[in-house]
Protein backbone atom coordinates (compact mmCIF):
# COMPACT_ATOMS: atom_id res chain seq x y z
CA UNK A 1 0.00 0.00 0.00
CA UNK A 2 1.57 3.55 -1.39
CA UNK A 3 1.19 5.88 1.65
CA UNK A 4 -0.72 9.13 1.34
CA UNK A 5 1.13 12.04 -0.27
CA UNK A 6 2.63 14.93 1.62
CA UNK A 7 3.34 18.03 0.17
CA UNK A 8 7.04 18.92 0.82
CA UNK A 9 7.24 21.66 -1.24
CA UNK A 10 8.65 24.62 0.21
CA UNK A 11 5.46 26.69 1.17
CA UNK A 12 7.11 30.33 0.07
CA UNK A 13 8.59 29.01 -3.29
CA UNK A 14 4.79 28.01 -4.21
CA UNK A 15 3.10 30.60 -2.69
CA UNK A 16 5.64 33.15 -4.96
CA UNK A 17 5.00 31.29 -8.15
CA UNK A 18 0.89 31.41 -7.49
CA UNK A 19 1.71 35.17 -6.80
CA UNK A 20 3.89 35.19 -9.81
CA UNK A 21 1.34 33.86 -12.11
CA UNK A 22 -1.42 35.97 -10.39
CA UNK A 23 0.68 38.80 -11.22
CA UNK A 24 1.46 38.11 -14.77
CA UNK A 25 -2.71 37.06 -15.31
CA UNK A 26 -3.35 40.46 -14.58
CA UNK A 27 -0.59 42.58 -16.28
CA UNK A 28 -2.14 40.36 -19.64
CA UNK A 29 -6.00 41.64 -18.42
CA UNK A 30 -4.70 45.07 -17.66
CA UNK A 31 -3.17 45.26 -21.68
CA UNK A 32 -6.29 44.27 -22.69
CA UNK A 33 -8.63 46.85 -21.07
CA UNK A 34 -5.78 49.73 -21.42
CA UNK A 35 -6.26 48.43 -25.58
CA UNK A 36 -10.16 48.58 -25.31
CA UNK A 37 -10.52 52.05 -23.75
CA UNK A 38 -7.62 53.60 -25.96
CA UNK A 39 -10.38 51.94 -28.76
CA UNK A 40 -13.81 52.27 -27.36
CA UNK A 41 -13.72 53.78 -24.03
CA UNK A 42 -15.28 52.90 -20.75
CA UNK A 43 -17.76 50.65 -22.15
CA UNK A 44 -14.96 49.12 -24.28
CA UNK A 45 -13.55 47.74 -21.35
CA UNK A 46 -16.74 46.59 -19.75
CA UNK A 47 -17.73 44.84 -23.00
CA UNK A 48 -14.03 43.42 -22.97
CA UNK A 49 -14.47 41.36 -20.14
CA UNK A 50 -17.75 40.76 -20.56
CA UNK A 51 -16.78 39.23 -23.72
CA UNK A 52 -14.03 36.73 -22.17
CA UNK A 53 -16.03 35.50 -19.29
CA UNK A 54 -18.80 34.34 -22.21
CA UNK A 55 -15.71 32.59 -24.10
CA UNK A 56 -14.40 30.97 -20.56
CA UNK A 57 -17.90 29.81 -20.02
CA UNK A 58 -18.04 27.94 -23.54
CA UNK A 59 -14.82 26.62 -24.26
CA UNK A 60 -14.51 23.89 -21.46
CA UNK A 61 -18.30 22.73 -22.71
CA UNK A 62 -15.93 21.92 -25.64
CA UNK A 63 -15.56 18.04 -25.65
CA UNK A 64 -11.66 17.69 -25.47
CA UNK A 65 -12.35 14.23 -27.40
CA UNK A 66 -12.80 16.56 -30.33
CA UNK A 67 -9.49 18.06 -29.89
CA UNK A 68 -7.84 14.86 -29.81
CA UNK A 69 -9.61 13.99 -33.03
CA UNK A 70 -8.19 16.48 -35.10
CA UNK A 71 -4.70 14.35 -34.67
CA UNK A 72 -6.55 11.13 -35.43
CA UNK A 73 -5.83 10.01 -31.82
CA UNK A 74 -6.90 6.77 -30.14
CA UNK A 75 -7.95 5.96 -26.72
CA UNK A 76 -5.81 3.97 -24.57
CA UNK A 77 -7.71 0.56 -24.55
CA UNK A 78 -7.06 -1.83 -21.00
CA UNK A 79 -6.78 -4.75 -23.28
CA UNK A 80 -3.68 -3.27 -24.47
CA UNK A 81 -2.43 -0.57 -21.78
CA UNK A 82 -3.64 -2.06 -18.29
CA UNK A 83 -0.28 -0.97 -16.73
CA UNK A 84 -0.39 2.68 -17.95
CA UNK A 85 -3.63 2.96 -16.89
CA UNK A 86 -3.01 1.88 -13.73
CA UNK A 87 -0.68 4.48 -13.25
CA UNK A 88 -2.99 6.89 -14.30
CA UNK A 89 -5.32 5.51 -11.49
CA UNK A 90 -2.52 5.92 -9.03
CA UNK A 91 -1.55 9.59 -9.77
CA UNK A 92 -5.24 10.75 -9.98
CA UNK A 93 -5.43 9.43 -6.64
CA UNK A 94 -2.57 11.24 -5.56
CA UNK A 95 -3.38 14.53 -7.23
CA UNK A 96 -6.73 13.99 -5.59
CA UNK A 97 -8.57 14.58 -8.91
CA UNK A 98 -12.67 13.57 -9.24
CA UNK A 99 -12.15 11.31 -12.52
CA UNK A 100 -9.26 9.63 -14.16
CA UNK A 101 -8.12 11.86 -16.93
CA UNK A 102 -8.61 10.00 -20.74
CA UNK A 103 -5.18 8.42 -21.84
CA UNK A 104 -5.39 8.87 -25.64
CA UNK A 105 -2.23 7.92 -28.14
CA UNK A 106 -1.33 10.41 -31.17
CA UNK A 107 0.19 8.57 -33.88
CA UNK A 108 2.97 10.75 -34.45
CA UNK A 109 7.12 10.25 -34.16
CA UNK A 110 7.69 12.93 -32.06
CA UNK A 111 7.87 13.22 -28.40
CA UNK A 112 5.31 15.79 -27.07
CA UNK A 113 2.70 15.37 -24.68
CA UNK A 114 -0.46 17.86 -23.52
CA UNK A 115 -3.56 17.41 -21.20
CA UNK A 116 -6.40 19.48 -21.76
CA UNK A 117 -10.39 19.68 -20.03
CA UNK A 118 -11.19 20.44 -17.13
CA UNK A 119 -10.43 18.22 -13.69
CA UNK A 120 -13.40 16.19 -13.75
CA UNK A 121 -13.54 15.60 -17.41
CA UNK A 122 -9.75 16.06 -18.68
CA UNK A 123 -7.57 14.12 -20.99
CA UNK A 124 -3.98 13.28 -21.53
CA UNK A 125 -2.90 13.05 -24.77
CA UNK A 126 0.77 11.44 -25.44
CA UNK A 127 2.52 10.31 -29.02
CA UNK A 128 3.58 7.07 -30.11
CA UNK A 129 7.05 9.01 -30.36
CA UNK A 130 7.37 9.52 -26.63
CA UNK A 131 5.89 5.59 -26.31
CA UNK A 132 9.10 4.53 -28.32
CA UNK A 133 11.56 6.43 -26.93
CA UNK A 134 10.88 6.69 -23.27
CA UNK A 135 11.18 3.81 -20.45
CA UNK A 136 8.33 3.52 -17.80
CA UNK A 137 9.65 5.22 -15.29
CA UNK A 138 10.16 8.44 -17.60
CA UNK A 139 6.57 8.16 -19.02
CA UNK A 140 5.35 8.01 -15.28
CA UNK A 141 7.09 10.93 -14.95
CA UNK A 142 5.72 13.18 -17.73
CA UNK A 143 1.87 11.32 -17.24
CA UNK A 144 2.66 13.04 -13.59
CA UNK A 145 3.81 16.74 -15.10
CA UNK A 146 0.57 16.43 -17.22
CA UNK A 147 -1.92 15.62 -14.18
CA UNK A 148 -0.18 18.36 -12.28
CA UNK A 149 -0.86 21.02 -14.52
CA UNK A 150 -4.79 19.20 -14.67
CA UNK A 151 -4.48 19.42 -10.79
CA UNK A 152 -3.70 22.96 -10.81
CA UNK A 153 -6.37 24.55 -12.94
CA UNK A 154 -3.21 25.62 -15.44
CA UNK A 155 -5.41 24.61 -18.34
CA UNK A 156 -7.66 27.21 -17.46
CA UNK A 157 -5.28 29.72 -16.12
CA UNK A 158 -3.55 29.53 -19.82
CA UNK A 159 -6.80 29.64 -21.42
CA UNK A 160 -7.34 32.74 -19.51
CA UNK A 161 -3.95 34.16 -20.70
CA UNK A 162 -4.63 32.98 -24.27
CA UNK A 163 -7.75 34.92 -25.01
CA UNK A 164 -7.01 37.98 -23.04
CA UNK A 165 -3.94 37.91 -25.67
CA UNK A 166 -5.83 37.11 -28.93
CA UNK A 167 -8.11 39.12 -28.04
CA UNK A 168 -5.24 42.24 -27.57
CA UNK A 169 -4.14 41.26 -31.23
CA UNK A 170 -7.28 41.46 -32.65
CA UNK A 171 -7.55 45.67 -31.55
CA UNK A 172 -4.56 45.86 -32.49
CA UNK A 173 -4.90 45.20 -36.30
CA UNK A 174 -8.24 47.37 -35.77
CA UNK A 175 -5.71 50.57 -34.77
CA UNK A 176 -3.98 49.78 -37.88
CA UNK A 177 -6.61 49.84 -39.74
CA UNK A 178 -8.23 53.21 -38.29
CA UNK A 179 -4.53 54.27 -39.13
CA UNK A 180 -5.08 53.48 -42.60
CA UNK A 181 -8.65 55.58 -42.58
CA UNK A 182 -7.29 58.28 -40.40
CA UNK A 183 -3.87 59.69 -42.03
CA UNK A 184 -5.61 60.30 -45.77
CA UNK A 185 -8.27 62.14 -43.59
CA UNK A 186 -5.67 64.44 -41.50
CA UNK A 187 -3.47 64.99 -44.67
CA UNK A 188 -6.72 66.35 -46.10
CA UNK A 189 -7.70 68.78 -42.60
CA UNK A 190 -9.53 66.15 -40.49
CA UNK A 191 -8.48 65.95 -36.67
CA UNK A 192 -5.18 64.55 -36.28
CA UNK A 193 -4.10 61.43 -35.55
CA UNK A 194 -3.75 60.27 -32.27
CA UNK A 195 0.22 58.55 -32.47
CA UNK A 196 0.56 57.92 -29.10
CA UNK A 197 -2.85 56.02 -28.84
CA UNK A 198 -1.60 54.26 -32.24
CA UNK A 199 1.54 53.34 -30.62
CA UNK A 200 0.51 51.62 -27.47
CA UNK A 201 -2.23 50.05 -29.40
CA UNK A 202 0.51 48.61 -31.65
CA UNK A 203 3.08 47.39 -29.30
CA UNK A 204 0.60 46.10 -26.64
CA UNK A 205 0.05 42.21 -28.59
CA UNK A 206 4.19 42.46 -27.84
CA UNK A 207 4.09 43.06 -24.37
CA UNK A 208 1.09 40.70 -23.77
CA UNK A 209 2.94 38.08 -25.49
CA UNK A 210 6.12 38.42 -23.28
CA UNK A 211 3.96 38.07 -20.72
CA UNK A 212 2.20 35.13 -21.70
CA UNK A 213 5.61 33.27 -22.13
CA UNK A 214 6.41 34.27 -18.67
CA UNK A 215 3.04 32.58 -17.68
CA UNK A 216 3.79 29.14 -19.29
CA UNK A 217 7.16 28.96 -17.79
CA UNK A 218 5.90 29.90 -14.11
CA UNK A 219 3.55 26.94 -14.48
CA UNK A 220 6.00 24.61 -15.96
CA UNK A 221 8.10 25.08 -12.89
CA UNK A 222 5.36 24.62 -10.54
CA UNK A 223 4.25 21.75 -12.64
CA UNK A 224 7.86 19.75 -12.33
CA UNK A 225 7.57 20.04 -8.89
CA UNK A 226 4.43 18.76 -8.30
CA UNK A 227 4.47 16.22 -10.89
CA UNK A 228 7.78 15.26 -8.58
CA UNK A 229 5.85 15.19 -5.78
CA UNK A 230 2.90 12.92 -7.67
CA UNK A 231 5.26 10.13 -9.24
CA UNK A 232 7.61 10.20 -5.90
CA UNK A 233 10.52 9.76 -8.95
CA UNK A 234 11.84 13.54 -9.75
CA UNK A 235 14.66 11.21 -11.24
CA UNK A 236 12.34 9.91 -13.79
CA UNK A 237 10.80 13.27 -15.16
CA UNK A 238 14.52 14.67 -14.91
CA UNK A 239 15.67 11.75 -17.07
CA UNK A 240 12.69 12.13 -19.49
CA UNK A 241 13.43 16.05 -20.24
CA UNK A 242 16.79 15.13 -20.64
CA UNK A 243 15.67 12.76 -23.42
CA UNK A 244 12.90 14.51 -24.87
CA UNK A 245 15.99 17.58 -25.35
CA UNK A 246 18.49 15.58 -27.09
CA UNK A 247 15.77 14.37 -29.42
CA UNK A 248 14.65 17.10 -30.24
CA UNK A 249 17.84 18.64 -30.28
CA UNK A 250 18.76 16.55 -33.34
CA UNK A 251 15.46 17.17 -35.20
CA UNK A 252 16.43 20.48 -35.25
CA UNK A 253 20.13 20.42 -35.88
CA UNK A 254 18.91 17.97 -38.89
CA UNK A 255 16.07 21.15 -39.86
CA UNK A 256 18.13 24.07 -39.42
CA UNK A 257 21.60 23.40 -39.51
CA UNK A 258 22.91 27.06 -39.71
CA UNK A 259 21.45 28.34 -36.63
CA UNK A 260 21.94 25.19 -34.36
CA UNK A 261 23.90 26.98 -32.02
CA UNK A 262 22.73 30.41 -31.58
CA UNK A 263 21.00 29.72 -28.25
CA UNK A 264 17.09 31.39 -28.04
CA UNK A 265 16.56 34.39 -25.68
CA UNK A 266 14.86 33.16 -22.54
CA UNK A 267 12.17 35.82 -22.69
CA UNK A 268 11.36 34.24 -25.93
CA UNK A 269 11.09 30.58 -24.44
CA UNK A 270 7.50 29.70 -24.03
CA UNK A 271 9.38 26.59 -21.95
CA UNK A 272 12.13 27.15 -18.67
CA UNK A 273 15.62 26.23 -19.75
CA UNK A 274 15.69 22.07 -19.55
CA UNK A 275 19.04 22.21 -17.63
CA UNK A 276 17.54 24.71 -14.85
CA UNK A 277 14.35 22.08 -14.80
CA UNK A 278 16.31 19.36 -14.04
CA UNK A 279 18.38 20.83 -11.48
CA UNK A 280 15.18 21.88 -9.87
CA UNK A 281 13.98 18.09 -10.26
CA UNK A 282 17.11 16.59 -8.83
CA UNK A 283 17.27 18.86 -5.72
CA UNK A 284 13.71 16.53 -4.75
CA UNK A 285 15.75 12.89 -4.78
CA UNK A 286 14.54 12.85 -1.02
CA UNK A 287 10.77 11.74 -2.31
CA UNK A 288 12.17 8.24 -4.02
CA UNK A 289 10.93 6.30 -1.37
CA UNK A 290 7.40 7.15 -2.66
CA UNK A 291 7.86 6.36 -6.31
CA UNK A 292 5.10 4.98 -8.10
CA UNK A 293 5.05 1.38 -8.35
CA UNK A 294 3.78 0.01 -12.10
CA UNK A 295 4.63 -3.79 -12.28
CA UNK A 296 4.17 -4.34 -16.14
CA UNK A 297 5.15 -0.99 -17.34
CA UNK A 298 8.78 -1.70 -18.19
CA UNK A 299 7.18 -5.07 -20.94
CA UNK A 300 3.68 -3.11 -22.15
CA UNK A 301 4.41 -2.88 -26.12
CA UNK A 302 4.96 0.19 -27.10
CA UNK A 303 2.77 -0.28 -30.12
CA UNK A 304 -0.37 -1.31 -27.56
CA UNK A 305 -2.82 0.75 -30.36
CA UNK A 306 -3.00 -0.92 -33.13
CA UNK A 307 -2.66 1.20 -36.25
CA UNK A 308 -4.45 -0.20 -39.53
CA UNK A 309 -3.16 2.89 -41.51
CA UNK A 310 0.78 3.68 -42.29
CA UNK A 311 1.71 6.98 -41.31
CA UNK A 312 2.15 9.63 -44.02
CA UNK A 313 3.28 13.30 -44.16
CA UNK A 314 0.93 16.39 -43.62
CA UNK A 315 1.81 20.19 -43.99
CA UNK A 316 1.50 19.69 -39.66
CA UNK A 317 3.59 16.57 -39.18
CA UNK A 318 3.94 12.55 -39.91
CA UNK A 319 0.26 11.40 -38.99
CA UNK A 320 -1.51 8.21 -39.22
Amino acid sequence: MIPEIHWISDPSSRFSNILHSVALVSGIGLIMALSAWLLFGQSGVIWAFVLIAVLLLISPRIAPEIIVRMYGARRVHPEYGAPVLQVMEELTRRADLPAVPHLYVIPSPIINAFATGMKSDALIAITQGMLNKLTARELTGVLAHEMAHIRNNDLWTMSLADTMSRFTHFMALMAIAIVMIDVPMALLGGPPVPWLSILVLYFAPTVSSMLQLGLSRAREYDADHIGAELSGDPDGLASALHKIEAYQGRILETIFMPGRNVPVPSVLRTHPPTEERIRRLLEMRNLASRKVDAPGLETIPVHFIPNRRRARYHFNGLWY
